[in-house]
């Protein structure tokens, strides 16, 4: 039994690759967004053009990134993808991503089995949003009318949350299923002990994401640093030559994975390969990222976030998963001062830090997605009568 696996953005890929080990079937992947690294070694060929393209998948994040990925031939790499699902003769059909990415996935399938695996919309997104809000992000907010039309094509729909849940039944889509948290099954156990490097006291964890926000977005983190009594720790996700400019930071470095960056007597450490490590340590985080910044508030950590000019942090990117984490993110100003403040308000205010980290893990919820919805689709392919 072939099985391809469409998705469309790094997060996506990563989910779809676990679901795909995990199933024993014989997998294909075509990743739309990047080059699908993450199904590198799972899946037996990775189709498509796996075309980088400036935004990061942000197509319609700014006019700029528009101009941008358009520039770089984002149409015709897209002809190409739809080529690619439309030759493939496939057995089943797992999309892991938005409606777009489902329409082409109903293209690959033709009738086939399809799954539908939505990490992207959560029903939290309408919470105190303006109509304008849900308009400009209507496929982002919530599940459009043409997505439930497509869904009613799958065999099953897997959400990202009990509120998501409640919302697409209520919508007539009875098919849905939420088995758990998706972000939080692709936290891994802490890579490695930090205690050598830093000591048992407690961290500051800086998330400045992998969509190149970190140019505008890491120095500010840096500079707010110097003022939270915290040992402040960068889960860098990048290669060492692509960390940005840091101005009035002396880099010394201690080995191969850690680089230590003083300043007037601070230190702040630079890690690679221990987001998890630095997560499970950290008691607040100071975020412009996506799925880091939910895994941090699953953990119970309180966020202080900050919009940046883009790609993805904008400021309605901001707004956006502060709809979604609720009290468990203080979105501020992108100013040094005024994210040290907020930090230092949580750090004080027991009551307020309570609230924060209890919304973190209440609307985050705990893992278990990726397991449950792969189990749920091998039961459907290989029971009697669910093999096409």
């Amino acid at each position: 039994m072939r099985v391809l696996f469409v998705s469309n953005g790094p997060t996506e890929d990563a989910i779809g690759a676990r679901i795909a080990q995990g199933l024993g079937l014989e997998v294909y992947a075509l990743p739309l967004v990047g080059r699908g690294l993450a199904y590198e070694g799972v899946a037996r060929e990775v189709l498509g053009p796996r075309q980088e393209m400036p935004s990061g998948g942000f197509l319609f994040g700014s006019l700029g990134n528009l101009l941008a990925d358009l520039r770089a031939g984002f149409l015709s790499m897209s002809l190409a993808q739809w080529r690619a699902a439309w030759r493939f003769s496939a057995d089943a059909v797992v999309v892991v991503g938005d409606a777009y990415a489902l329409s082409v996935g109903l293209l690959a399938a033709r009738g086939k089995p399809l799954y539908h695996v939505n990490p992207l919309v959560s029903a939290h997104y309408l919470e105190q949003a303006s109509p304008w809000e849900v308009l400009l992000d209507w496929g982002g907010s919530d599940f459009t009318p043409y997505e439930r039309l497509l869904q009613r094509r799958a065999r099953a729909v897997f959400v990202r949350d009990g509120a998501s849940l409640q919302r697409l039944r209520r919508l007539g889509v009875d098919h849905a299923y939420f088995y758990g948290s998706f972000a939080m099954d692709l936290l891994s156990p802490p890579e490695r002990d930090l205690t050598p490097l830093l000591g048992q006291a407690p961290l500051l964890a800086l998330l400045p994401g992998t969509r190149g926000d970190e140019a505008f977005s890491l120095p500010r983190m840096l500079e707010a640093s110097r003022h939270i009594p915290l040992t402040a720790a960068v889960a860098w996700p990048k290669a060492w030559e692509a960390l940005p400019p840091l101005p009035g930071w002396n880099p010394q470095w201690e080995d191969a994975q850690s680089l230590r960056l003083e300043r007037e007597g601070h230190t702040v450490w630079v890690l690679r390969g221990a987001f998890s490590a630095i997560l499970h340590r950290s008691r607040l985080a100071l975020a412009t990222a996506g799925t880091a910044a939910e895994q941090a508030a699953g953990l119970g950590i309180p966020i202080v976030a900050f919009p940046t000019p883009g790609p993805q942090y904008t400021r309605a990117f901001a707004r956006r998963q502060k709809r979604l984490l609720g009290e468990a993110l203080h979105l501020v100003e992108p100013d040094p001062y005024r994210i040290a403040g907020q930090a230092l308000l949580l750090l004080q205010a027991e009551a307020l830090y309570r609230r924060a980290s209890q919304a973190g893990r209440e609307r985050i919820g705990p893992p278990g997605g990726i397991r449950g919805t792969l189990e749920h689709i091998r039961r459907d392919l290989l029971s009697p009568g669910g093999q096409p």
